[in-house]
């Protein structure tokens, strides 16, 4: 995560203290000291921070800025790093259980101190070397702390967003309705499992697509679009795939939903529909094996 000051960056030019300290979240802060056992790093009114050694980049100088992660060590004191963590505050990942104690369970996300799940944060009680997806939030102590209860740390969905737009997903759990999913770091969503098109995996980071926002806020979501532009788009693609293979294409309207899926990406059901109107438009014969070009 190391980024060297860059003169075209307003940020990295200037010289103004910030004035607080975001824990939990990267953050661009300058050098203003070197000691024998690391970086102090301008921290405003929380003073300075300290970067240890092991984190400092070749020939980093007193005055060049940083791209750091602040977080507290395991004496509670404010650090920082140039490593990448998983989860910052405010976002979720799936983390793996790493010790359990009497007061919670511990995931690990790369630092040297784990990242702490209180059994009153905990949805289910978690288990080491399993993964879960948690939520990272700071908590009425002012330390970083993780949460299974992602609801209680997720809002409504932003009233800018609208159907068809397409959102990053993190599968955290699997229902009776289907899959829910952590959408942009921001609410909860569910993928019923006929939207799902094959089975996904808990933990599994993929794009979707808005298909309903519901009054109460609820947010469905789909892997393909439905809008009248993806239709086209797919009977575009299926006609190219014929004239590609000569004008014949072993894929009918029998055929299996996986071998549609892996051929177009898409389930069996917009397949048909989109067979049935390059029929209708006499753009493709249907036969029992095949169809075909006429």
């Amino acid at each position: 995560m190391y980024t060297a000051a860059d003169p075209h960056d307003g940020r990295a030019a200037s010289t103004h203290s910030p004035s607080m300290i975001d824990i939990g979240k990267i953050q661009r802060l300058q050098v203003i000291d070197r000691v024998d056992f690391g970086l102090y790093l301008n921290a405003g009114d929380e003073g300075r921070i300290l970067l240890p050694n092991r984190d400092v980049p070749p020939d980093c100088k007193v005055g060049q800025w940083l791209d750091v992660f602040v977080y507290l060590d395991s004496e509670d004191r404010i650090i920082a790093t140039t490593a990448t963590p998983p989860i910052q505050v405010g976002q979720c990942a799936w983390l793996e259980v790493v010790q359990i104690n009497d007061i919670g369970a511990f995931v690990d996300w790369g630092l040297p101190k784990n990242l702490f799940v209180p059994y009153a944060e905990q949805r289910w009680r978690m288990h080491v070397g399993r993964s879960y997806v948690v939520a990272a939030f700071v908590d009425n102590t002012g330390r970083i702390a993780a949460s299974t209860k992602l609801r209680r740390h997720l809002g409504e969905p932003p009233s800018a967003w609208e159907v068809g737009q397409e959102v990053d997903l993190l599968v955290a759990s699997h229902t009776d309705l289907g899959y829910e999913v952590v959408v942009e770091d921001t609410c909860l969503g569910l993928i019923f499992d006929g939207d799902a098109l094959k089975p996904l995996r808990l933990g599994q980071r993929l794009r979707g697509y808005i298909k309903t926002i519901r009054p109460d806020g609820k947010i469905d979501l789909a892997l393909q679009r439905h809008d009248k532009a993806a239709k086209r788009e797919l009977a575009d693609e299926i006609l190219q795939r014929l004239k590609d293979q000569g004008g014949s294409l072993d894929l009918t309207d029998k055929s299996t939903p996986e071998a549609v899926y892996a051929a177009f990406g898409v389930s069996k059901k917009v397949y048909k529909k989109a067979l049935g109107g390059l029929f209708k438009l006499k753009k493709i014969v249907i036969e029992p094996d095949r169809i075909r070009l006429p």
